[in-house]
């Protein structure tokens, strides 16, 4: 039996002017690491649901933090536990009690670790995330692997699956692969990919062509990845375009793209850490302003959009990627022989007797409408929110007016407006034309779903990590363990670091912004007071960009994360080949942004001079390390 540990975190008296049946929730983690202090958090509701919290009235023990109020009115405070045991909080003459189990700080990286060593020793995803889940569930429940199954199951796949914005992405993906199955088997993309051979006749324009499209693209990374990889998948195939190449590009301007972008579905979120964060250190500035002024030093999605622009226009590539694209150019072998996509649209070819029916435009009809309907929807959604907060008429610039309503839309609403809009387009095609008949078609939208099924899986279980991740406090520790590090000059380079090692671990880059923009910004705010304005100045938008930045780099090369898997999915490659081939990219992109952008502004250097350095590497390393692919159509 583990021994009694009683702390007595707080007294909360509640004085109510008329009696009320009152109701005390406390929210303690189940598990919280050796020498990180633990939020607790309290709160109090009436019967009717109303909040009690004016009438708190807090009493602090000694050797307890102060408690404070957090945005939604409850009272919270840290607690450090030296060891496991039963954790005992008084209020009134209430007691509650929780068993609490304290684990090794280290520990905490374990899931996410095994799932990532395990995936590049056995290529299985699907298994070793599966293996990471329950790993981390019998970390959670106390040690007891029999627990941690069923928990993990029940717990964490089921509610990652069962959240509503999830099941939009899944079924938005699932949706989209089954207008690609109709597209693909009434003729639509082999008519459309016959219309623009002529005018790609170099593997070279078939590849800017897709980065272009993931540019422009800007307004979502889901949807950009998405229909990206699906759109452009049959005219690379043609131009001998390895399927890591186009997962490559495909997820290098997805997420990248859409973190600079002022119109996005992530400048509402971006903006809301910021205000967040000013706050907390106690400073009043404009939100959307600090925005602008820190995409400059957004040094690693620039550097990452101008790698896969240069790789393209140049057609040099080192490393796996250039294997990979030997063997596409030389051998015809766009997957490699041991591949296994996470996507088999290879299956739903065109039947012979409707080749030749169906224009290029009866393909092309169905991709615009999934764009059109995406950011109209982004469009309406926003506005909408924005009406029924009554600030729709706030006068604001135009871009930031824009930005506001993208950035309060619903996005996983308007994607599966869009799917759903894009497929009975195509079936409706495919009838009117006589390409398929009803049931063909409704049997080749099917066939689709099928194909991105494995692929959704995986998607889930990278979800069900991330929330392990968040449940056993990864990020907790590794910022911890970062702290000693930081000194004024240095706060960028090793802001972005931390970000990025987070970010990779967890396969999450919001989740990351969501934990370091409060942290960051009042460490950064008070380490630049001492310093002169311009120094200061470069130090501060530099360090809160690096959060941004460093978040989406270790999303960017992470297997475990959601948008790499949907780069994988969409461009029909072999997930781990996809990050095999990306990594030394993203890497040598990661330390370009770092050495040029992130170590030169912790010592007031201008961004033009580390974004000119930074842009001039990229482009030397690429010439002299960076070979041509042997054969011609270059």
């Amino acid at each position: 039996m583990n021994r009694i540990l009683f702390v007595t975190v707080a007294t909360l008296l509640i004085q109510v002017s008329q009696a009320a049946e009152k109701a005390i929730k406390i929210d303690i983690p189940p598990v919280v690491l050796s020498g990180i202090p633990a939020v607790i958090t309290f709160s109090a509701t009436s019967s009717s649901g109303t909040q009690l919290n004016n009438h708190y009235n807090i009493e602090n023990l000694p050797g307890i933090d102060s408690i404070s109020p957090d945005s939604t009115g409850s009272f919270r405070t840290h607690v450090l536990f030296p060891a496991s045991g039963t954790f005992t909080v008084k209020i009134s003459e209430l007691q509650f009690s929780e068993d609490i189990l304290v684990l090794p700080g280290w520990i905490s990286i374990l899931p996410p670790l095994l799932a990532i060593i395990l995936a590049f020793l056995t290529r299985q995803v699907l298994l070793s995330l599966f293996f990471g889940v329950l790993t981390g569930a019998t970390l959670i429940h106390g040690l007891n692997p029999f627990s941690g199954f069923l928990y993990g199951l029940s717990d964490y796949i089921v509610r990652a699956a069962a959240e509503p914005d999830k099941i939009s992405i899944i079924m938005f993906s699932l949706v989209l692969g089954g207008m690609v199955g109709v597209l693909s088997r009434m003729g639509g993309l082999q008519a459309l990919v016959d219309k623009l051979t002529p005018y790609a006749v170099k593997r070279t324009y078939g590849q800017v062509v897709t980065w272009l499209m993931g540019i422009l693209i800007f307004f979502d990374d889901y949807a950009n990845t998405l229909i990206v990889g699906n759109t452009m998948r049959p005219l690379t195939d043609k131009l001998k375009i390895s399927r890591e190449k186009l997962a490559y590009l495909v997820d290098t301007t997805a997420a990248p793209v859409a973190n600079i972008a002022i119109i996005s579905t992530w400048i509402g979120f971006e903006l809301g850490l910021l205000d967040s964060g000013f706050k907390q250190a106690g400073i009043s500035q404009n939100s959307y302003l600090t925005f602008i002024k820190t995409i400059p030093y957004n040094f690693y999605p620039i550097f990452a959009l101008w790698f896969g622009l240069l790789i393209s226009v140049t057609g040099r590539d080192f490393s796996l990627m250039r294997k990979a694209e030997e063997r596409a150019r030389t051998k015809g072998e766009l997957l490699a022989p041991s591949a296994q996509p996470l996507t088999a649209f290879d299956d739903l070819k065109a039947e012979d007797s409707v080749t030749g029916k169906l224009r290029w435009y009866h393909g092309l009809i169905p991709v615009v409408a999934v764009i059109f309907t995406t950011f109209a929807g982004l469009w309406f959604t926003g506005y909408s929110a924005l009406s029924r907060n009554n600030i729709e008429n706030l006068s604001y610039g135009i871009f930031e007016h824009i930005s506001m309503i993208i950035g309060a839309s619903d996005p996983f609403k308007v994607l599966l407006w869009a799917s759903f809009t894009g497929s009975i387009l195509a079936i409706l095609i495919a009838c009117v034309k006589r390409a398929l008949t009803l049931e063909k078609a409704v049997t080749a939208w099917t066939n689709g779903i099928k194909a991105m099924l494995p692929a959704a899986l995986i998607l889930i279980l990278a979800w069900s990590i991330g929330q392990i991740c968040s449940d056993i406090k990864t990020a907790d520790y590794i910022i911890e363990i970062s702290k000693s590090l930081l000194e004024p000059h240095f706060l960028p380079a090793l802001t972005f670091i931390t970000a990025g090692v987070i970010s990779f671990a967890t396969g999450t880059s919001w989740g990351v912004m969501a934990v370091l923009m409060p942290i960051v910004i009042p460490l950064v705010h008070h380490h630049v007071a001492v310093l002169p304005e311009l120094e200061a100045n470069t130090i501060w938008f530099s360090t809160i960009a690096s959060v941004l930045a460093g978040s989406t780099f270790g999303d960017h090369c992470s297997p475990i994360s959601d948008t790499t898997v949907m780069s994988s999915m969409a461009s029909s490659a072999d997930h781990i080949d996809h990050v095999r081939t990306q990594l030394p990219y993203a890497l040598l992109t990661a330390l370009i942004a770092l050495i040029c952008g992130y170590l030169p502004s912790g010592f007031g250097i201008p961004w033009w001079i580390s974004l000119t350095a930074g842009l001039l590497l990229t482009a030397a390393i690429i010439h002299f390390f960076g070979g041509k692919n042997t054969g011609q159509n270059l």
